[in-house]
């Protein structure tokens, strides 16, 4: 897929800040991090989501082991780290290659407490306006 920013990226046609590589995967800095360390983790196969694993693939496998490599290389393995992967849009993903991403370096779980507090405003404020646009 030629066409894919992730294909482009592991196969060298667009740079990248890569932190890990092996034969299955590449590791590269977020280019929009949403925390200090923000890696994501791309199989060099080009699988669309994580529903388009193939049966029989260790590709998850892959991907978990370059996770724990790159958080010990990072020095983020014992702190803490995030580890996650969209789905769909509905599911977060927005470049449809599948992709984890690691992330770390603040309290993750604060962090994460205001922006569900921040985005469920959001969502009320979102409701009430299509409730009175009726």
């Amino acid at each position: 897929m030629s066409e894919c920013i992730f294909c482009q990226i592991v196969n060298k046609k667009r740079p990248a800040d890569i932190v890990y590589e092996d034969d299955k995967i590449v590791a590269f800095w977020d280019a929009r991090p949403a925390a200090p360390v923000h890696v994501l983790i791309v199989p060099k196969e080009h699988i669309s989501t994580l529903n388009d694993i193939p049966p029989g693939s260790s590709i998850l496998a892959d991907i978990g082991r370059g996770a724990t490599a790159v958080a010990r290389k990072l020095g983020v393995a014992d702190s803490g780290y995030r580890f996650a992967i969209n789905v769909n849009r509905g599911g977060g993903q927005v470049i449809f290659h599948l992709h984890a991403h690691l992330i770390a370096g603040k309290d993750l779980g604060t962090f994460l407490l205001k922006a569900a507090v921040i985005a469920s405003t959001a969502w009320r404020k979102l409701i009430s306006r299509v409730r009175s646009a009726r």
